[in-house]
């Protein structure tokens, strides 16, 4: 029975020109009404090839220079802000709220039946920080899918960067409470001078909307530490992926309590060396990649950095066939 495609409405994107976005609509879940939100830019030239980015936790898709990137290497490019985040949070909705990783699979399946829809029989799944959590379990989960035929994740959420002692007595039982109260909140962690970093009214060079990608979040609900937690343990056991990956984290992680000119040239937010470890237990075709001065997010790195990071991307699809 052939699947049927509900054709996505697009209309212009808050990016501008050349950018388009479309909503998906979805069955309503604990808190009511769910959206998700499918950007696409397409390459000047036709193309059988695409990307489809998800982007990390407390984000969306912002990031056009990647956009544009791809474009100049022949993919059209989609990107997905996931339900709760960015262009897609309603209302009623509390941002970033999720029980399951598995709740974004809708989306990133409904996108790729758009995207094959739309011309393209060869996609390149990319996610970064928590998306690419996501869409290595989503390739994992999906070995046969017709489309998917390479994954690339930019400093992937593979291990929670906390104390060893209380990630390994106080994660079990935060995730525990979190299914019973997942609406409970925790002390986030989260370094404080990452988005200031980024964000060109602030000490950055990069402009995004700062409802959307905050810059702090003091506090995180149990339902989301649950949901990766849960998700990470098939990770730390070691998948299997039947296309090649390429992971890429940068060379170095920082913790600075003070303002630091490091904050710029590490990560602030992971553990790379948890990322080198678990990619390390992916079974399959499996590249990794080391940054030298990268960020949490690479391609938002120092100029000469991301340049790195698109010459090495795109050498790696070249020699992939893609």
């Amino acid at each position: 029975m052939t699947k049927q495609i509900i054709e996505p409405l697009y209309q212009l994107d808050i990016l501008g020109s050349g950018y388009e976005q479309a909503t998906l609509n979805f069955p309503d879940d604990y808190e009511g009404q769910v959206t998700a939100t499918l950007v696409r830019k397409k390459a000047q030239q036709s193309t059988n090839k695409a990307v489809l980015y998800i982007h990390g936790f407390i984000d969306y898709f912002f990031q056009n220079e990647m956009a544009e990137q791809f474009n100049q290497h022949g993919f059209d490019f989609y990107a997905l802000d996931l339900r709760k985040y960015g262009r897609s949070h309603l209302p009623h909705q509390k941002y970033y709220n999720v029980r399951e990783i598995a709740e974004y699979d809708a989306e990133i399946t409904q996108a790729l039946d758009i995207i094959g829809a739309e011309g393209h029989d060869a996609i390149l799944l990319s996610g970064h920080s928590t998306g690419g959590l996501t869409t290595t379990l989503y390739a994992a989960h999906h070995p046969d899918h017709p489309l998917i035929k390479a994954l690339w994740v930019n400093s992937p959420f593979y291990d929670f960067n906390m104390n060893p002692i209380k990630k390994k007595l106080g994660l079990p039982n935060l995730s525990r409470v979190g299914k019973i109260c997942p609406d409970l909140e925790f002390p986030s962690e989260l370094n404080k001078w990452y988005v200031t970093s980024l964000h060109k009214n602030l000490k950055g060079e990069w402009y995004f909307n700062l409802e959307w990608k905050k810059p702090t979040y003091p506090w995180v609900r149990l339902s989301f530490v649950r949901a990766i937690f849960e998700a990470q343990k098939e990770i730390h056991q070691g998948v299997t992926l039947n296309v090649p990956a390429l992971v890429m984290h940068s060379d170095q992680s920082k913790n600075p309590k003070k303002w630091h000119k490091n904050v710029q040239t590490s990560d602030v937010i992971l553990d790379v060396k948890h990322i080198d470890k678990y990619a390390r237990k992916i079974k399959g075709d499996v590249t990794i990649s080391e940054v030298k001065n990268g960020v949490h997010d690479l391609i938002l790195s120092e100029k000469s950095v991301r340049e790195h990071v698109y010459q090495q991307l795109f050498a790696w699809l070249k020699q992939k066939g893609l």
